[in-house]
């Protein structure tokens, strides 16, 4: 019995692509370092606050690169409080799987799904970065098997709402050798996230890419939470300092390793108002100041920021301008930034 899909082609393996698109040693000790730092912080060695970055979705390159080299020397200012982590995200996730998937599927925003030109495409966007800015991004592992084609590229990878219940992206989550953040489902159930995080912080054998696979366990697998949406569609927040301490017990009770929190000051937690980001981050910052416990969890923020503020149709032409979910527009971004590191 046939199934009905049409087998278009095969694609390149990582391997070949990583050869045809390779960064030079410069960089791969960037890369090292980088991994290096993040894992300290998690670990709690390193006390400094992890940024994760950027657009909703990275539609085009230049504009991509052109955002990420201003956050490269705004990192250098406030190097010493913030680590930055460009968001580079290149698939988009769709409520029902209808309009722009990102630069995976549509290296053209405009244009026809390509996913042979789109994987090429978002390798080349990630060699620029770490080439040209010295900074390591994230990625969001929509499809587990293309997470492979830039894993000699990132420095941090998030599970969605809608995968961190699935057992092959927490299988995926276990092996992929970088602190990997598990986003509550979108109904909220936060023993459900602790799940994905335990799940991801153990051993796992499994089938991916045509193998057999066995991983060690990814001790710095942790949560993100990013608000959630009731029973009538509503969305509500869950970051503050009730939720914070709730986490925190739940981890305990669990025992699990390196107990980690990452806020997303976006998506259901601002109603995707995004200028409520500035003030979410802000009170996430006076919660870390009036309770130790809490500082030493909450290890980050997760915000959604470009080049100009909102967002536009994919055929809006204003450069920079998102063509997702709204977001910060660079001037906000940079003042953020700053009085983020001033509260630190």
């Amino acid at each position: 019995m046939s199934m009905e899909m049409e087998f278009i082609r095969v694609l390149p393996s990582p391997q070949s692509l990583m050869e045809d698109y390779p960064i030079s040693l410069k960089s791969k000790k960037i890369k090292l370092e980088r991994d290096k730092i993040i894992k300290n912080i998690f670990s709690g060695k390193d006390d400094r606050l992890v940024l994760v970055i950027g657009p909703c979705s990275s539609d085009n390159e230049d504009a991509v690169l052109d955002y990420v080299t201003r956050l490269a020397k705004v990192q250098e200012k406030i190097k010493d409080k913030i680590f930055v982590v460009p968001r580079l995200y290149t698939n988009k996730p769709r409520t029902i799987g209808v309009g722009y998937k990102g630069m995976l599927h549509q290296p053209s925003p405009e244009g026809k799904e390509d996913m042979l030109e789109g994987i090429i495409a978002i390798r080349k966007l990630n060699v620029r970065v770490i080439e040209e800015t010295g900074l390591t991004g994230a990625e969001e592992i929509l499809y587990p098997e293309v997470f492979r084609y830039l894993s000699d590229l990132l420095c941090y990878a998030a599970v969605g709402a809608r995968s961190s219940e699935d057992q092959l992206h927490r299988m995926i989550a276990s092996g992929v050798g970088i602190p990997v953040g598990l986003k509550n489902p979108t109904s909220g159930d936060l023993s459900v996230m602790l799940n994905s995080v335990a799940a991801a912080q153990h051993s796992q054998e499994f089938l991916f890419r045509g193998w057999e696979v066995r991983t060690k366990g990814n001790s710095f697998a942790h949560s993100i939470l990013r608000g959630y949406v009731d029973a009538s569609g509503k969305s509500l927040p869950n970051y503050h300092y009730e939720t914070i301490t709730q986490v925190m017990k739940m981890y305990e009770e669990r025992q699990l390793e390196n107990p980690a929190i990452i806020i997303d000051t976006n998506h259901a937690n601002s109603g995707k108002h995004y200028l409520e980001q500035i003030r979410i981050a802000k009170d996430i910052m006076h919660s870390r100041k009036i309770n130790p416990d809490i500082k030493n969890i909450v290890k980050g923020l997760m915000i959604e920021s470009y080049i100009e503020d909102g967002n536009q149709k994919v055929d809006g032409g204003v450069y920079g301008k998102s063509i997702t979910d709204p977001c910060l527009g660079w001037e906000k971004t940079e003042e953020l930034l700053l009085d983020l590191a001033d509260m630190l």
